[in-house]
């Protein structure tokens, strides 16, 4: 399609098919879709394709907006002329062109990148949303909400917006330059910056242009870069600023693939051969004719790859995730669909772009699902999560939120914090608020909607006020996924009526998998599969606990060139293998018990998830930040130990001085300590004790002996990013953290048997 300069969408031209048909004669005909039908997939698809385009040019309208009436008028009419076939019934016509993308042929993994994949369309319900790429779904928002507000970000004090025509054709001007910069088909393009729109443009634009959009990770080293853009073969890199173009030039001459770079913030600090500013970048392809753009999009199919999600390296080398246009297209929908996100027809949807985008999370929200239901993106300034995050959502008030666990955990800290300095009568007012709160939303969570006049009076007096404060007044949507949440926190929010509901899923299910709705949620529980999904759980013990695996239309393709870590994931009949464990509740709740690869296993040989005891001491003692347990191959259970403290906005280290919360419960305890050092080099005979009667209880609940922790140790240092301990999305490194303190763990099991210490009493029973 050219550049959209009016609201007539459906008179545009689209001469750039009847072009395409013509140079190849034996697609203009639909006839060999239903005389070749024994053929290849990918013939098959070609066929498709061409039944697809038919309907384009017979009705003008994208493939996304294909409905029965354009089936009936478009392709029975096109057909019945050409072949004589009887006339068929809509279903059957829209079943022809779907099911040629999911017939036998190609596998349902791949591990090449310009390779075509069989997509899993065996269920019923997936007829009604017929595969579509990335351009036909953006045409179609364009079409249906082309002058509503689609990306705006703070310039001063003013918010400045894009509609999503123009949003539109900024794509389509950085598409041009990318191709006029030599970017070849399925080579990636990186981006490595904070979100912004130009982050969005360069990812959709690479797409159109027939490329790969690949996110890198902002706090990536110059090593790491280098992995992702030489593994994606990037033509082009992008970067937000000087700080992150520095990486690229110290490794720009190991990249043989690297074309160009463009950096979308700030001045250049010096010319260089195929440095380009944003807006140069821009303007290089305004001689690009429209019509090579088209034929590049006309070209592409819902099966073939468009995006490289690439996994933060925890247990090994970074994978590159393969996503085709029919695993974001369809997931967004999906998803959308599932958690009740309104078209902007009806009621416009606003979101925070704040995490990274280099994880499919944010992009899934932030870009897909907003272009799918019409949504505005509002971009969060780059230190977010230093602390600004809270003024942009009092300004935005966004309708739905997302938001790592370590969020929702800050969130709490901090209103703790501050609650601790009120008044008694404010902290009276707040406790008995927090109560009724909480016993009217679990009665909601199993059913019963009753609201007593107590609750009015909280939500009038307390909840409203705590929501304005958080910016959370609009939202009805609060989200968290990506790591493990405690128990407490959710209880904590749903004590103020801010319901946070749990999605569960990998890069390799193009996000979510499961979902928890407002109508059916439990807390500890990530909900259940959405529709047009199915999840088996792989040999269950006698408690019905096992592997997790996945079904449906968003399972990737497979990992770029890794043929047995994809042979490991994605078994011979198409199931996607998570790695996770967990369990089905009898009302279909997925409940998620740890990893298998985190799985501990004794030298007494019994299997031990270490993340539930983790979270039971966390959740026992309010100072802790992080707790890891060792114990693998080893005689008993230890535990490795951190404290909340502040962190440096700047850099993400954790600094000595301890948090608000952490030293109010010092001085609860008669501790007089204000850094992490203090209780270190005193061991702080308060804080010591407040720790092994916290491992005393959980010890108390352990379900054998084996699963009791026998010794601990406080670090010296919070767990962090830069740090290395901690990944992009706050996951724990475990075999990091076992490498860095390799020497204080093995101190645990140097004795022979357990020891029996002053500081850990305990013995193994």
């Amino acid at each position: 399609m050219p550049r959209i300069e009016s609201a007539a969408l459906c008179e545009m031209s689209l001469s750039v098919v009847e072009q395409s048909a013509a140079r190849d004669p034996q697609q203009a005909g639909s006839a060999v879709l239903l005389s070749e039908m024994s053929l290849s997939d990918t013939a098959e698809f070609a066929q498709s394709t061409c039944i697809s385009q038919n309907v384009l040019r017979l009705s003008n309208v994208s493939p996304g907006e294909i409905n029965v009436d354009d089936l009936e008028s478009g392709v029975v009419s096109e057909i019945s002329k050409m072949t004589e076939v009887p006339e068929r019934k809509n279903e059957d016509v829209l079943r022809m062109v779907t099911e040629s993308l999911g017939s036998a042929g190609p596998s349902f993994c791949t591990t090449n990148k310009d390779n075509e994949v069989k997509l899993r369309m065996d269920d019923p319900s997936c007829s009604e949303q017929p595969p579509v790429t990335i351009p036909q779904m953006f045409m179609e928002s364009v079409e249906k909400y082309g002058d509503y507000a689609a990306l705006a970000s703070k310039h001063g004090e003013e918010w400045k917006k894009l509609t999503f025509k123009q949003y539109y054709n900024e794509c389509r001007d950085a598409a041009k330059s990318f191709l006029k910069l030599g970017l070849q088909r399925f080579h990636g393009v990186g981006i490595l910056g904070f979100n912004s729109p130009e982050w969005f443009i360069a990812d959709i634009g690479a797409i159109l242009a027939g490329g790969l959009a690949v996110g890198i990770y902002t706090t990536n080293s110059p090593e790491a870069c280098h992995y992702v853009a030489s593994d994606s073969e990037a033509n082009i890199l992008v970067v937000e600023n000087n700080k992150q173009l520095q990486k690229i030039l110290q490794i720009q001459d190991q990249l043989p693939h690297l074309k160009a770079i463009v950096q979308y913030k700030d001045e250049l600090k010096e010319k260089r051969p195929n440095l380009y500013t944003w807006a140069e970048f821009m303007q290089l392809g305004k001689e690009v004719p429209d019509s090579q753009l088209d034929e590049i999009i006309a070209s592409q199919k819902p099966n073939q790859c468009c995006t490289l999600i690439y996994t933060s390296g925890t247990t090994g080398p970074p994978k590159g995730v393969m996503l085709s246009h029919d695993n974001l297209t369809w997931t967004a929908r999906a998803a959308g669909t599932t958690v009740d996100l309104r078209p902007a027809t009806e009621s416009q949807e606003a979101i925070v772009s704040y995490l990274p985008l280099s994880h499919i999370a944010a992009q899934m929200i932030d870009i897909w699902l907003s272009i799918k239901f019409g949504g505005t993106t509002y971009f969060a300034q780059p230190d977010a999560l230093k602390g600004s995050l809270v003024t942009t959502m009092k300004e935005v008030r966004p309708t739905a939120f997302m938001g790592v666990p370590r969020v929702w955990e800050k969130m709490q800290e901090k209103m703790k914090t501050v609650g601790a300095k009120s008044s008694t009568l404010r902290r009276k007012v707040a406790s008995w608020a927090k109560d009724i709160g909480l016993k009217t939303n679990l009665n909601r969570m199993n059913g019963n909607m009753a609201v007593s006049l107590d609750f009015r009076l909280a939500n009038k007096f307390v909840f409203k006020k705590v929501r304005n404060a958080l910016g959370l007044s609009r939202c009805t949507k609060c989200y968290t996924g990506a790591a493990p949440i405690t128990k407490d926190t959710l209880e904590f929010f749903l004590s103020l009526n801010i319901p946070v509901y749990e999605l569960y899923g990998m890069s390799e299910s193009s996000g979510p998998h499961t979902i928890s709705v407002s109508n059916a949620f439990r807390l500890a529980s990530c909900g259940k599969v959405m529709p047009g999904c199915r999840t088996k759980i792989f040999n269950p013990d006698e408690e019905g606990c096992g592997e997790i695996c996945f079904w449906g239309r968003h399972v990737f393709m497979g990992y770029l060139q890794m043929g047995d870590k994809t042979e490991e994931a994605i078994d011979e009949d198409g199931w996607l293998h998570s790695g996770d464990l967990g369990k089905h509740d009898e009302n279909g709740f997925l409940y998620i018990t740890g990893r298998i690869k985190e799985l501990i296993i004794t030298a007494g040989g019994e299997n031990i998830p270490p993340i539930p005891i983790e979270e039971a001491v966390k959740q026992n003692l309010p100072i802790i930040s992080n707790a890891m347990l060792i114990g693998d191959k080893r005689k008993f259970l230890s535990m490795l130990l951190t404290l909340k403290c502040n962190v440096n906005n700047e850099t993400g280290e954790p600094q000595d001085n301890l948090t608000e919360e952490a030293i109010q419960f010092c001085q609860k305890l008669g501790s007089k300590a204000t850094k992490v050092s203090e209780i270190l080099s005193s061991r702080d005979a308060e804080v010591y004790a407040a720790i092994q009667e916290c491992i005393n209880r959980v010890n108390e609940k352990a379900t054998s002996n084996a699963q009791r922790i026998q010794k601990w140790l406080l670090l010296e240092k919070d767990f962090s990013i830069p740090g290395g301990e901690l990944g992009p999305t706050m996951k724990l490194k475990r075999p990091v953290v076992l490498k860095m303190y390799s020497d204080q763990i093995d101190d645990f099991y140097k004795d022979a048997i357990t020891p029996n210490t002053p500081d850990n009493p305990l013995t193994a029973k």
